[in-house]
């Protein structure tokens, strides 16, 4: 994200422009892990642009916040995992993007909150149903009544993040531990975990009995591809695997 004039806030031309990348990236079969960071230093993402915002009628902000919610939905409906590179400011809807990824890093340095109700709003493009997910409804109730802003070593306490970093001279630790946590992902087998990732992502919605019909649906999935195949020859020659997506 690279919006500096205006601290990455989500405007109409910005969130435009995101949709545009998250429809490239839905159909490109070479991508294995996306990363959201920021090229602004000290921000990861404003929240909503508040500027734009206040020019607009009640019918137009209704219109914008439900696309608002569509971009998070989008984000969080990407086969593949995502991981937040959290190195500075994610507020309000910045922290609804970073809670619409699969994984979160953070620096220790970081600040990170939903501060809707200090501006007279409340979260809208997801908070309110994700951030309980994380920490819990107690936890959430509470960050969400205040707007308090946490660090990125609060929000690691409270499971909110996984991982916190100290922040380095560049002011990109969040994302050189994201990258470190992608490449550990990147040689497993693609296939195995988008599958992983949507048995999360659907099983967690209903009873653990229709979660599990959910997960065996996954696993069924997986079994005729060519990478579980190699999985098991790799594993009885005693060699790394060399998983290819198919």
């Amino acid at each position: 994200m690279n919006r500096p004039h205006a601290r990455n806030s989500l405007g109409k031309v910005f969130v435009d422009e995101l949709f545009s990348a998250l429809e490239q990236l839905r159909f490109d079969e070479k991508v294995r892990v996306v990363v959201f960071k920021s090229k602004v230093k000290g921000v990861f993402c404003a929240g909503a642009d508040l500027k734009e915002r206040e020019k607009m009628d009640d019918a137009e902000v209704g219109h914008f916040v439900k696309r608002l919610r569509n971009l998070m939905d989008e984000i969080a409906a990407l086969p593949v995992p995502t991981i937040a590179a959290i190195d500075g400011y994610a507020l309000g809807g910045g922290l609804e993007l970073a809670l619409a990824c699969d994984l979160r890093v953070a620096a220790s340095s970081a600040k990170m909150g939903l501060i809707e109700t200090t501006r007279g709003l409340l979260p809208g493009a997801g908070g309110t149903q994700r951030l309980p997910r994380c920490v819990g409804v107690g936890l959430a109730k509470e960050l969400i009544f205040t707007g308090r802003q946490i660090d990125g070593q609060e929000a690691f306490s409270m499971g909110l993040v996984n991982h916190t970093v100290p922040q380095n001279e560049e002011g990109d630790a969040a994302y050189q531990r994201a990258l470190t946590l992608a490449k550990e992902i990147l040689p497993r087998a693609p296939i195995a975990v988008k599958m992983g990732k949507l048995a999360i992502n659907r099983g967690i919605e209903v009873d653990i009995a229709s979660g599990m019909a959910i997960e065996g649906m996954c696993y069924a999935q997986n079994i005729p591809t060519r990478d579980r195949q190699e999985g098991m020859a790799a594993f009885r020659e005693k060699r790394p695997p060399q998983f290819i997506g198919k």
